[in-house]
């Protein structure tokens, strides 16, 4: 009857960091964390979970002597957003 809802993006934070992700090329992590108001530790554990799932893509290196990190969706993590859209609008929508 109800589609089941992907576990992985049902977090609020993980669902936030990948709509982000969805309206621009790349996002870095200072922007990410002023966007969802995460804390800097919550938030680089949140996106080495989505990294691992294959949703991002992560990009180490420095800005000047600033270190920085920045995230890109892949089309497996459209993918899986699309799905988890179109589960939940079954909740939103029950036939």
């Amino acid at each position: 009857m109800f589609k089941e809802l992907n576990p992985l993006l049902h977090s609020e934070l993980r669902l936030a960091i990948m709509s982000i992700l969805l309206g621009v090329e790349e996002a870095d992590f200072v922007f990410i964390r002023e966007q969802t108001g995460a804390t800097a530790g919550n938030l680089s554990v949140q996106i080495d979970k989505l990294q691992k799932a294959g949703y991002i893509e992560v990009e180490k290196g420095f800005r000047g002597k600033m270190p920085r990190t920045v995230c890109r969706i892949t089309r497996t993590g459209i993918d899986a957003f699309e799905e988890y859209v179109e589960a939940l609008k079954g909740y939103i929508q029950p036939k």
